[in-house]
């Protein structure tokens, strides 16, 4: 019974599966579910050729490998190749200069990055800022930025 229902209407399976994996894909956008997608179209031809509901099976599942490690990749390679070289978000604020604009009592201080950013700023040895002292981002922490002394880092 439930094999003659797999292979009279295996077609809609393979339509469902087509449309699910379009719709991922196009939410995630890294091209797997659009190998998914293409090797259950292959699982459908092979369907509407009249092949048994296993062989369907096995040839989506064929095709989705093959695309998945041959065709994948070199589509990501072609989209990242126009890719801007530009760092971006924490990257970007890594090695920039700037100015203490503030020291507290405690632990955090207010620097004045070059990009004209404010962050709250702590040294990396864990000394005082003091207001006026130039400084190098060394790592982002968080909200906190993590800086030396330009001093310190020029040598």
């Amino acid at each position: 019974m439930l094999l003659d229902f797999l292979t009279s209407y295996a077609w809609i399976v393979w339509l469902a599966l087509i449309l699910i994996f379009v719709i991922i894909e196009v939410t995630t956008l890294e091209f797997t579910f659009l190998m998914l997608a293409v090797g259950s179209l292959g699982g459908l031809i092979s369907g509407l050729a009249s092949a048994p509901w296993w062989l369907q099976v096995i040839i989506a599942a064929v095709l989705s490998l093959l695309l998945l490690f041959v065709v994948r990749p070199a589509l990501l390679r072609a989209l990242k190749r126009g890719a801007d070289p530009a760092k971006s978000n924490v990257e970007a604020l890594i090695g920039l200069t700037g100015v203490v604009t503030n020291d507290y009592s405690g632990n955090a201080s207010h620097v004045k990055l070059a990009n004209g950013d404010t962050w709250t700023a702590r040294r990396d040895d864990h000394e005082a800022l003091v207001e006026g002292q130039r400084i190098t981002v060394t790592a982002i922490d968080g909200a906190t930025a993590v800086v030396a002394p330009v001093e310190r880092t020029a040598s």
